[in-house]
């Protein structure tokens, strides 16, 4: 079966190519370092090595705390940390800058992989989430390289697709040493997807930390919107949200004439077609980009730059997660709660199925369906600081009871390490 996967990367090799440089029309940074996705280009320091995947912004974000503590804990080796998006990478030498080294991650072709491995040569691979690579894999396997998924999640949907690749599946998942899940249904699936050794480790998300400089530069924003006017955010919202989302501000408007919306869509690449949307919605725009502060006559502050959402969040009242209005899943809701926010999200969650089962049972987020419904209960909570608040509160000490998954995939690190 893997022989079969691979000459259908291989067939697919030219399109994801294209693709990529389809990609580079909006943002350059696609054209750049392609050879190391196939594994050349590539040059490491002989070092010991501790190897990170970390996919995107949200994976590099997520991981920052393990990161950290393994950079303390292991001194004498060099932290390798791939992406497979320029604004991963750009996130993390955010983050980190010279501290870790970073490459792309190369395509799961099997020349890639090991000319990757040869170079890089690393002790020990922890791999962020669902990425579950198998000709990369059967590699590390071969050179006794410990696979961990860390923080891995399954959802019912994406279970059900492996399922029908379940011998496959199965073979993939027995090259891996440990799956670190982030909770007991993540783990049960996995385990009847095959993995052998399976441990609930928690949710490296619930051990975020606010950085200093994001609750400044909010402060700032704020100030800048004015102290006293309502303020929500709609973050990381898809292609269609920003209809719905743009439709629920001028809902909202008709109650609250100065509220201010700050939206940030998920792609840069759509930056520019969202900022026409908001335009021809009939509402006065400021770009983070070109006007580093809202003006206080704006309607909609446009965040159209990488790695500022958690400033961005701390400028906000309310927050409303998107990639949940479509079938795209939802994204992470933690960055907003640990900075006090109530939640809101549309009914598609699945990818973060526990974490908002968990806000939903302690009162820390809704469940909306449509603009109406979302100006409806912005409108509620804007004018009720007690009710903000409240929600808040609730969702931080959800979020301080959950800590502890960096303690523990830490210690399974070290019991996995050659």
């Amino acid at each position: 079966m893997r022989r079969i996967y691979t000459l259908l990367l291989y067939l697919a090799a030219p399109a994801v190519l294209l693709r990529l440089l389809w990609r580079s029309r909006r943002n350059p940074a696609y054209r750049q370092c392609i050879g190391e996705r196939f594994g050349v280009s590539l040059h490491f320091p002989a070092r010991p090595r501790v190897w990170v995947h970390a996919v995107s912004v949200g994976e590099v974000i997520a991981s920052a705390p393990l990161l950290r503590r393994l950079l303390s804990d292991y001194p004498q080796h060099a932290l390798l940390v791939t992406t497979t998006t320029p604004t991963g990478r750009e996130q993390l030498m955010r983050m980190f800058g010279e501290r870790v080294e970073h490459v792309y991650l190369p395509y799961d072709l099997p020349g890639a992989v090991e000319r990757f491995l040869r170079r890089a040569q690393p002790r020990i691979f922890l791999c962020m989430e669902t990425e579950i690579w198998p000709n990369l894999f059967a590699a590390c396997e071969r050179r006794n390289i410990p696979i961990i998924l860390a923080n891995a999640r399954m959802s019912a949907r994406s279970a059900r697709a492996y399922v029908k690749v379940a011998s496959f599946t199965r073979q993939t998942l027995r090259r891996v040493s440990a799956v670190a899940a982030r909770d007991a249904r993540d783990a049960e699936r996995f385990r009847v997807l095959g993995a052998r050794r399976v441990f609930v480790a928690g949710n490296l998300k619930h051990d975020l930390d606010v950085p200093a400089t994001a609750r400044e530069t909010g402060m700032t924003l704020r100030a800048a919107f004015g102290a006293n006017r309502p303020v929500w955010i709609a973050a990381s919202t898809h292609h269609g949200e920003d209809t719905i989302v743009l439709d629920a501000h001028r809902r909202l408007k008709e109650h609250l004439p100065d509220a201010a919306l700050i939206l940030v869509p998920r792609h840069p690449e759509r930056f520019d077609d969202v900022a026409e949307q908001c335009v021809r919605a009939g509402f006065s725009i400021c770009r983070r980009s070109t006007a580093a502060l809202p003006a206080k006559s704006a309607d909609v502050f446009l965040g159209d730059t990488v790695g500022e959402l958690m400033s961005f969040y701390a400028a906000a009242d309310v927050a409303f997660i998107g990639g949940s209005l479509m079938d795209i899943g939802g994204h992470n809701p933690l960055e907003a709660v640990a900075l006090g926010l109530p939640v809101l999200t549309g009914p598609q969650t699945y990818n973060f199925e526990q974490i908002y089962i968990d806000l939903f049972n302690s009162g820390a987020a809704k469940k909306i369906g449509n603009a109406q419904a979302l100006a409806s209960e912005l409108k509620g909570l804007l004018l009720s600081s007690e009710r903000r608040s409240a929600m808040g509160r609730q969702g931080e000490s959800m979020l301080l009871r959950h800590r502890g998954a960096t303690r523990h995939l830490l210690a399974l690190i070290a019991d996995s390490m050659p």
